[in-house]
């Protein structure tokens, strides 16, 4: 596989990183129909985790089966395919080598308590990952939990082992719990923040969502009206998210969110391009579709990343 010049240009952006590490973030930046672009559409099918199996694939109920969702990824020419690791393992064998595969090592789910501190089980390890053949871990932490500090520091440790192995690390970064409001989670200051912390704590790909013009820290309010930061539309708030992610020196891809109106995903691709992302991690609206809507809704999103749409 022979890297364009955009990929060998985002590679030479992890200057501390072995050849491993950069072997499997090519693979996943060369996979598929936006291969070399710089560009990604990953599928994460982790929801049954978080929000339970009806929840999640009933809209669709071929869903159900973990070789679904592979071979819609492989049919749709994305990127990589991300997952806990039983729906990993239950197609390990059949699509061996067939998409770059993320293995999701922690994950919370929705029949904990609220009085819960806002957290997620470890349920897999590095070499789990390693015996799948997976190009990465995926991790998500919650910067605003009180439990934030024990995520960082599990992320740090499993990073490092990953990239020892030739691993690379993506993280969700997720703002949520005591100290973020409802408004907070999506406000433009705590996403550009969970952005940077991700690259700090080493992220080679980061995930977030995408903001809105909301600013919940009142210091960071200050901030932005002196500096008159521009957040006043999305794809304005995807550069600023970008610029925090080490000035675009960090892959940054921003999540699909609830499902909604195909048109809806589209605005939110173009603004994604227009600010300089690399692209979308899109589950539950594509998953939650048809397999003959959801392709050519994927059709789509890779023709606007390529700027045909």
């Amino acid at each position: 596989m022979r890297a364009t010049k955009q990929v060998q240009k985002i590679l030479s952006y992890y200057e501390g990183e072995n050849a491993g590490v950069k072997g499997n973030l090519c693979r996943m930046l060369m996979e598929g129909k936006l291969g070399g672009t710089g560009k990604m559409i990953i599928l994460p099918v982790d929801q049954g985790f978080e929000h339970g199996p009806a929840r999640s694939f009933a809209p669709n109920p071929a869903g159900y089966d973990p070789h679904y969702h592979y071979q819609l990824a492989i049919d749709a020419g994305l990127s990589a395919y991300a997952a806990p690791l039983g729906p990993l393992e239950a197609g390990a064998d059949t699509y061996a080598g067939q998409i770059p595969t993320i293995l999701k090592v922690n994950s919370a789910n929705s029949l904990m308590s609220e009085t819960a501190g806002k957290n997620q089980a470890i349920t897999a390890s590095v070499d789990d990952a390693l015996r799948l053949g997976c190009a990465a871990i995926g991790f998500t932490i919650y910067p605003g939990s009180d439990c934030a500090l024990d995520m960082f520091e599990e992320i740090v440790e499993m990073r490092k082992e990953a990239a020892s192995k030739g691993i690379a690390t993506v993280i969700w970064s997720y703002p949520r719990g005591e100290a973020v409001t409802k408004d907070g989670e999506t406000a433009v200051d705590v996403a550009a923040y969970a952005a940077h912390i991700a690259a700090l704590l080493g992220a080679h790909i980061i995930k977030i969502k995408l903001s809105t013009d909301h600013l919940m820290q009142p210091e960071a309010k200050k901030v932005y009206e002196k500096q008159e930061i521009d957040i006043s539309t999305l794809a304005a708030r995807v550069k600023h998210c970008v610029q925090a992610s080490f000035n675009g020196r960090r892959i940054i891809v921003f999540s699909g969110g609830a499902a909604k109106g195909a048109d809806a995903v589209y605005d939110d691709a173009r603004a994604i391009l227009a600010g300089g992302g690399n692209g979308s991690i899109i589950g539950r609206n594509s998953f939650q579709r048809s397999r003959e809507d959801a392709l050519a809704m994927l059709g789509k999103l890779v023709d606007i990343y390529k700027g045909k749409a």
